[in-house]
């Protein structure tokens, strides 16, 4: 979402680390290209003006102007000023300490409301809760049986409505079964519009003072630039919400929404929709955002990926294997494989420090299918071969290029990358082995 953004302010960073020396001049001129790119990339315009006011005070101070490292500190304060702008670190979802924590989202329609309720409810239920989904949005249509689809995914259920029940009566009487059947979270689904209306934002105040939930949250799709602050403005204004949600994450807007929503209404973003997925739900976190955006990678968020996904079994079991020296092609495979459970392989990529200039030596996009020529490409071997990569000879690459419908060139690069990969990796293996096939991705790729 903040590749401009990002291409445009580490060029403006660039030249602030190459110079030993700094003058006003140079601050002046570098700022005025970040708050060009900052304006470009949908930011509200107060909240650029003040953000580039706060870094220049700072950046014109004797912080940057005394220091040895003149550049390196006025990246330091952007960096610093970018996360006050985000606020601080959200504590996420703010559970009641007396059963159930009532969530009520709300939203315009199709900011994705409905699969966000899916995702939290999943959120939930990994963590041992037991969350029951409440479908009060009565005006769109099939979005009651949405809801329902989603739940029985999930297995979680549903509170549908009654004919003739009107949203608010749907709201209080699925906080009623949620208390009754044991449930400790329970997820508001509620109507949308397609604008901002008197009659929407009505039946909203009427379910808030009905049911009084825990947690307020405006759904907002990421990709409305500007719109998203008028649209934050307004429900906030009314309905006093607690936080936001910022969906579509992975889109290719300008992302200017993360930058201004909480500066504009005080109220913090909680949680990040970072695809369609279930999945694909995150906390916010200010400073690992703005480190994102500075194009320095967010390692803490990649690891934490890597923990949900590959069990502490699975990473012994690969230790044993570079102590023993048995780690095979076949082992190689599995970690490919373990490597498209984390997400889209551009998107992790882009988590690593330096990744940026990774995914340019690759044209800006690592093509998924990548990973399926490398599975052919092994899968074409024979058992002796993944075994023992030592005795594919000539012949035989070309045999295999032959079976996987590739090339002697392309199984030669694959030879080459696992061997690299295998030397990489032992070296990680003391305890950096959860990240050991995303170093090993990047070597594949660039």
């Amino acid at each position: 979402m903040f590749e401009n953004l990002t291409s445009k302010i580490d060029a403006v960073l660039k030249k602030f680390k190459g110079r030993g020396i700094l003058t006003e001049k140079d601050i002046q001129e570098g700022l005025r290209e970040v708050r060009l790119a900052l304006l470009e990339a949908d930011v509200n315009f107060k909240v650029v003006k003040s953000f580039i006011e706060k870094v220049k005070d700072r950046a014109l101070g004797q912080e940057v102007m005394q220091s040895l490292s003149p550049g390196q500190q006025v990246v330091k304060i952007v960096f610093e000023e970018l996360c006050s702008v985000m606020g601080e670190r959200s504590k996420g979802i703010h559970l009641s300490p007396a059963p159930p924590t009532v969530i009520m989202l709300v939203g315009l329609q199709g900011s994705g409301k409905t699969t966000t309720a899916g995702k939290i409810a999943k959120m939930f239920k990994q963590d041992n809760r037991k969350p029951l989904l409440v479908a009060a949005d009565i005006r769109r249509p099939a979005a009651v049986k949405q809801l329902s689809v989603l739940g029985e995914g999930l297995r979680v259920p549903v509170f549908t409505p009654d004919a003739g029940k009107d949203a608010v009566e749907v709201c209080i009487g699925g906080v009623e079964y949620g208390k009754m059947y044991g449930n400790d979270v329970v997820i508001l689904d509620t109507a949308g519009r397609l604008h901002i209306d008197d009659e929407l934002m009505e039946e909203l105040i009427r379910i808030k003072k009905k049911v009084n939930p825990g947690e307020v949250l405006l759904v907002v799709d990421a990709m409305t630039g500007q719109d998203a602050v008028n649209i934050a403005t307004h429900f906030n204004n009314t309905l006093d919400i607690t936080g936001f949600i910022l969906t579509k994450m992975d889109g290719d807007a300008r992302g200017g929404a993360v930058l201004s929503i909480r500066e504009v209404t005080g109220k913090p973003i909680k949680l990040l929709g970072m695809g369609e997925k279930l999945d694909q739900l995150e906390q916010f976190f200010p400073d690992r955002m703005a480190s994102r955006i500075l194009g320095m990678g967010d390692v803490l968020s990649l690891i934490e990926k890597a923990q949900n996904a590959i069990s502490v079994e699975d990473v012994k079991n690969l230790k044993d294997k570079f102590k023993g020296d048995k780690f095979t092609l076949e082992d190689f495979k599995s970690q490919l494989k373990q490597l498209k459970r984390l997400g889209s392989l551009t998107d992790l990529i882009q988590m690593i420090p330096g990744g940026r200039k990774i995914l340019q030596n690759v044209g800006g996009e690592i093509q998924e299918n990548s990973l399926k020529h490398v599975e052919a490409i092994i899968n074409s071997m024979t058992v002796k071969e993944r075994k023992d990569h030592t005795i594919i000879n000539g012949d035989r690459r070309k045999r295999i290029a032959n079976g996987s419908g590739t090339s002697v060139e392309e199984v030669n690069r694959l030879l080459k990358h696992f061997l690299e990969a295998k030397k990489m990796m032992k070296s990680l293996s003391g305890g950096k082995g959860k990240l050991s096939m995303i170093n090993q991705a990047r070597r594949l790729f660039s």
